[in-house]
């Protein structure tokens, strides 16, 4: 993390002189290539941002002021929470307590960054660019969706009330089938950890192993969609190349990520990516999610992917959740005792 007295108002002046300046250079850039000479995507990038899919309320608008953005990132959320649990502990205060049994994880296990993504030459508050307000467009149906997975199995970005009658009622994300928050997409988006990405490529198809789960993604260059009836994990996946930009659109996603992912995705609906590598750390990804039942309109996203020499290690989560027969038992541990309490009372 970076220390407090890094924060001044000259430093990030300087900063958004020397980002800025590289931006323009990224127009001209030519990116490393392959031997069938398209650009190289190759190795491992992340996404790890303060900047989120949807913009907080904080924010009136996409762009986040320069002048501000030191201020702003220093009293961002997870800063601020990094900060306090990096304080010295008071060997006079005795034992620590557990303050806080319903919290999932402490500070050792989150890395989400600890910046605010710059896009085009401006920082930005959420991902989505498109509606202006920055608010994914649920129609009815949509907001559906997003409360029966609340209300039945817990929300897919890791909240919710949930029900425990089964695994089969618990999120995707609890069960290890794919990564919570929609890491692996389509869209992808960043969480709270796990923010890596590898790329793998060849002239026919194009591997994106996500850190989050080791979900992966297989893009077929210049293939077909697989029929309607087969619907695959992260849907089906087809690519293309536009100059130097790699096109990709996927539809048909499997029934249990229809309805249960962060950004559900219906059997009418798409999503379109964009990959451009805009600099030798740069990635741009543009996307456009279409479904005319989930969605008020067609909303659209940009991010950046940034360069990394870390390698992606074994996620450590069993696919089915060993530690779900724990989490059951406990549930059904309350209702044994609730039901002797009512005897009690009779």
């Amino acid at each position: 993390m970076t220390h407090p007295t890094r924060w001044l108002p000259s430093a990030a002046i300087v900063l958004a002189m020397i980002v800025g300046i590289g931006f323009v250079q990224a127009e001209d850039y030519e990116p490393p290539r392959m031997p069938d000479g398209t650009p190289d995507f190759q190795g491992v990038w992340s996404n790890a941002s303060l900047t989120r899919m949807t913009r907080p309320a904080e924010f009136e608008s996409l762009v986040i002021p320069t002048e501000k953005i030191d201020e702003i990132t220093y009293n961002s959320y997870y800063n601020r929470r990094l900060r306090e649990d990096n304080e010295p502990t008071d060997p006079n205060e005795g034992a620590p307590t557990d303050g806080n049994t319903q919290k999932g994880y402490n500070n050792f296990w989150i890395d989400p960054g600890s910046t605010y993504a710059k896009i085009k030459g401006s920082y930005r508050s959420s991902w989505i660019v498109e509606p202006a307000n920055g608010q994914i467009p649920y129609t009815k149906e949509g907001r559906m969706v997003r409360a029966q997975a609340f209300l039945q199995g817990g929300d897919e970005d890791g909240g919710g009330v949930g029900m425990y009658d089964g695994p089969e009622v618990r999120p995707v994300g609890d069960r290890c089938l794919i990564s919570f928050g929609s890491s692996a997409g389509p869209p992808m988006n960043n969480v709270m950890y796990n923010n890596h990405y590898q790329f793998v490529q060849t002239p026919k198809h194009v591997m994106i192993n996500v850190e989050m789960n080791h979900d992966v993604r297989i893009i077929d260059i210049e293939g077909k969609h697989s029929h309607k009836n087969v619907r695959e994990w992260f849907g089906s996946s087809i690519g293309h190349w536009e100059g130097d930009t790699l096109v990709v659109e996927t539809r048909n996603v499997h029934p249990i990520q229809e309805r249960r992912g962060a950004f559900p995705l219906s059997q009418q609906g798409k999503v379109i990516e964009r990959f451009t590598r805009i600099s030798d750390d740069e990635l741009l990804y543009e996307f456009t999610v279409d479904d005319p039942l989930y969605y008020a309109q067609a909303w659209k996203g940009e991010m950046i992917f940034t360069k990394d020499d870390e390698q992606i290690f074994e996620y450590a989560c069993h696919e089915g959740n060993y530690a779900l027969p724990g989490i059951l038992a406990g549930a059904r541990a309350e209702e044994r005792e609730k039901a002797r309490e009512a005897a009690k009372n009779k």
